[in-house]
């Protein structure tokens, strides 16, 4: 049988389908779009994705993402930040959704996962240790546990509250609550109801 398409064409739709959440048809527009565009258009594109991998690295102390020439995460350097108030969320993306509430003025620790141990995943893969390593070092007043409310985040949650327990940090553990529906993602949850959530946390 006579290929349909030519391989060029092929390569760039099947690379497009590796990405999560894109689907054949959708990989096949993407693609298309890009052999219709003007070709600075495709060329920033590659730039930006071949400049991808050096040019961003991560905070050896909130595990978020920085500039290669930065030490350490300006949501952790700057003065206007209070060090004694940390939100733990599950992945980067994540501290994007909650600076756009404009409501927390604390820090972040990324976990860099959760618990699930279907997928192989368990709490050694995470960064639970240096966690509790800033807890006691920076002298945290509160920790707001702000994983995805999905079973695998409610299970990194307790676990993190028995780590902090266990460990005899004495602080006060809260939790997003209203305004986030069991099943959705904090990336795609709206300002508003991270706002809602984030002013009525509860303490666990």
């Amino acid at each position: 049988m006579a290929q349909i398409l030519p391989s060029a064409l092929l390569d760039v739709i099947e690379a497009f389908g590796r990405l999560p959440g894109v689907g054949a048809r959708t990989a096949e527009r993407y693609a298309y779009f890009l052999l219709r565009t003007q070709t600075r258009t495709t060329h920033e594109l590659s730039s930006a994705i071949e400049k991808l991998q050096t040019g961003v690295k991560v905070c050896p102390r909130t595990f978020a993402l920085i500039n290669p020439d930065e030490s350490l995460s300006p949501l952790y350097t700057s003065a206007d930040r209070d060090k004694q108030t940390i939100a733990i969320v599950e992945e980067p993306l994540d501290i994007v959704a909650l600076e756009r509430t404009g409501k927390f003025k604390g820090t972040y620790h990324v976990l860099g996962g959760v618990i699930s141990p279907i997928d192989g995943v368990g709490p050694e893969q995470l960064h639970i240790p240096e966690l509790l390593g800033r807890l006691k070092e920076d002298e945290v007043s509160e920790v707001i546990i702000a994983t995805n409310a999905s079973v695998e985040g409610e299970s990194t949650a307790l676990f993190i509250q028995r780590q902090i327990s266990d460990a005899g940090i004495e602080t006060q553990i809260s939790r997003l609550a209203r305004g986030i529906p069991v099943g959705v993602d904090l990336e795609y949850a709206d300002q508003i109801t991270l706002a809602h959530a984030l002013e009525g946390r509860r303490k666990l």
